[in-house]
Order: structure tokens, then sequence, then C-alpha cells
């Protein structure tokens, strides 16, 4: 069963994309392009996924993003 995963994506201070998937916890890495940032995120959800228990869960609904000033 293929699964699909939220991927948080922002820029911090110093020019870094830096990745975060909410659904798996301590899923994140960091890149200097959007290219390498996706290459490594996807193998970051591969081995987050191999050291997670494997009782199914319900995957998150994503709803959306809401900035606030």
């Amino acid at each position: 069963m293929r699964r699909e995963f939220n991927v948080v994506i922002e820029r911090d201070a110093e020019g870094y994309y830096v990745a975060s998937v909410p659904e798996l916890r301590g899923c994140h890495t960091q890149a200097r392009s959007l290219d390498k940032l996706l290459s490594r995120v996807r193998e970051a959800i591969e081995l987050c996924l191999e050291v997670e228990d494997s009782t199914p869960k319900r995957p998150a609904e994503f709803v959306g993003v809401q900035r606030l000033p």
C-alpha cells in the first residue's frame, strides 16, 4: 500500500529550505535547493518508516495553512 504524506516547507534565516513531515515524529531535513530538499525528505520518510512501529495509523487529513500577523 502506497502512503502519502504532507510535507511542510519553510525557509530559515540563513536561506536553507527546511522540510518536516507532521505525521512522522522527528521526520525533518534541510537543503539549499528545493530539488535537493525533496530528494532528502523522501529519504527521511523512508528512514522514519523503517523505525516506525507497524501498527496501522489513520493518516492525518490536510486542512490548510494559515498565516497570522
